[in-house]
């Protein structure tokens, strides 16, 4: 009697630990694919980086310090590895960004110019789907930790390797504003 009872609760054990071996492994795959939508985005971007450049470019050609620290931000972020790196990286960029917006302001035809509306709103629209990454990230990453850290799966997050993640945050508070993108005032 008392083996089966010992059997019962070994296999009852073991049940629960794969349990949440397996909501461990959910949440870490949640994580990761959290971060390739945020990946996605930010390639995104950096695709229209370029076109942005090149439009207010033809406009503004004696702004060329301007658009080398657009072109350097941009190859920091595309190069970042760690995800505190990368949120750096994307900081300077949102901040190289703002400073050609602020030089198109100074040209009316630039602001009518149809590629450069398209590139603003595509631009707009790529932001919104950043914050919207990193919030789904943001939080896989929150629910993957608050499970590393309880108990009893710490114990078997331990001894399975999983690690806690870094959050995807913003230094600056005003870096925290999405980049402005409206020329229609």
């Amino acid at each position: 009697m008392i083996v089966w009872t010992i059997l019962i609760i070994v296999v009852v054990l073991v049940l629960i630990g794969i349990a949440i071996y397996n909501s461990l492994v959910r949440l870490n795959v949640r994580t990761d694919e959290a971060w390739s939508d945020i990946d996605v985005q930010l390639k995104r971007r950096y695709d229209l980086i370029p076109n942005l450049v090149e439009t207010v470019k033809g406009y503004a050609k004696h702004e060329k310090s301007t658009f080398e620290m657009v072109t350097e931000a941009r190859a920091d972020s595309i190069s970042a590895k760690s995800i505190p790196d990368k949120a750096k990286a994307e900081n300077q960029l949102e901040g190289a960004l703002k400073s050609v917006f602020a030089i198109a302001e100074a040209y009316p035809e630039l602001k009518a110019n149809e590629n450069f509306a398209q590139l603003q709103s595509d631009l707009t629209d790529t932001e919104d789907k950043i914050q919207a990454s990193r919030r789904f990230y943001n939080a896989n990453v929150r629910d993957l930790n608050i499970a590393i850290m309880t108990f009893p799966t710490s114990v078997l997050a331990g001894w399975f390797g999983f690690k806690k993640r870094d959050l995807f945050e913003l230094d600056d508070a005003a870096e925290k504003q999405a980049v402005k993108v409206d020329f229609n005032k």
